[in-house]
């Protein structure tokens, strides 16, 4: 059982919707890094991989969840970033 890394993935997924809530009411990149977005994107896509390929459980599903969080969160700071480079 994976209860503890389980735990780790439900504390950051409460997180990511607090970030995603930050963007859209901002809208704005707010300084927001792109790099570290994307070093925990692949984070959670080893994660997954794992998961698929050695110890598929319940778990997988905490880190698709948390991947589709951190990916929508990530476009969205690459939109803003791109429209506040325009003005």
């Amino acid at each position: 059982m994976s209860i503890f890394e389980a735990l780790m993935l439900i504390c950051f997924g409460i997180s990511w919707p607090m970030a995603i809530y930050k963007t859209m009411t901002a809208k704005s990149h707010g300084g927001k890094s792109t790099a570290f977005a994307a070093l925990i994107l692949l984070g959670y896509l080893a994660g997954m991989a794992h998961k698929i390929f050695n110890d598929f459980n319940w778990v997988f599903y905490l880190y698709l969840v948390n991947t589709l969080m951190v990916g929508f969160d990530l476009v969205m700071t690459l939109i803003y970033q791109h429209r506040e480079k325009e003005k």
